[in-house]
């Protein structure tokens, strides 16, 4: 079966984002190793799971990114992925999505999720999509959670595990620290069989 990674940036306070959503804390920190890493999980993934709000953003970004000659170049493998690999947004208000292989659905997310971990491929992931996120946690759907984590203090904002229960028995499997300062915590969910 395969598995479902959340991939999130999250500040030392616990939040995902500002009390309006913000993500602007995190830019700053991104550097050529992050990119590298990230590229290399992405790579390992052949899905990617959106909520409505992120997938937007991410798709009137990464498009345009292959041809714009000064984005850094080691994010071009990245870049070119996310263009490509499978993506399938949730959300009940899209009319359509339009970015290059991109399915749109409508169906309740966690019973979707479930059949799309039956389906033959890799693994899949999640980026950023905090509602979505939030929703997979309540139904124990989310099989990894690679967290980076910024050392940044918000004081207020969206958090990841506040209102939704808390995931199964977590094991810290490997863990990396950047020379910006952020860390990159990478843990898998423990489940009685």
């Amino acid at each position: 079966m395969r598995k479902l990674i959340l991939s999130m940036n999250i500040t030392l306070d616990g939040f995902i984002a500002g009390p309006r959503c913000e993500l602007d804390w995190h830019f700053s920190y991104w550097n050529s190793e992050m990119a590298r890493y990230a590229a290399n999980q992405l790579a390992l993934v052949d899905t990617i799971l959106l909520g409505r709000v992120t997938y937007t953003a991410m798709a009137k970004h990464w498009p345009f990114v292959l041809m714009d000659d000064t984005f850094p170049r080691d994010d071009i493998a990245f870049a070119d992925m996310m263009n490509t690999h499978s993506k399938f947004v949730f959300s009940n208000t899209l009319a359509e999505a339009s970015w290059y292989n991109s399915t749109l659905v409508k169906e309740e997310p966690a019973s979707a999720i479930r059949k799309l971990k039956r389906m033959p491929g890799k693994d899949m992931i999640i980026f950023g999509s905090g509602r979505l996120a939030k929703s997979l946690i309540k139904q124990d759907l989310i099989d990894e959670y690679i967290l980076w984590t910024y050392p940044v203090i918000l004081g207020e904002g969206k958090t990841l595990f506040g209102d939704t229960g808390r995931p199964s028995s977590l094991r810290l499997v490997t863990s990396t620290a950047f020379s910006s300062g952020v860390v990159l915590m990478d843990y898998h969910v423990c489940r009685s069989a």
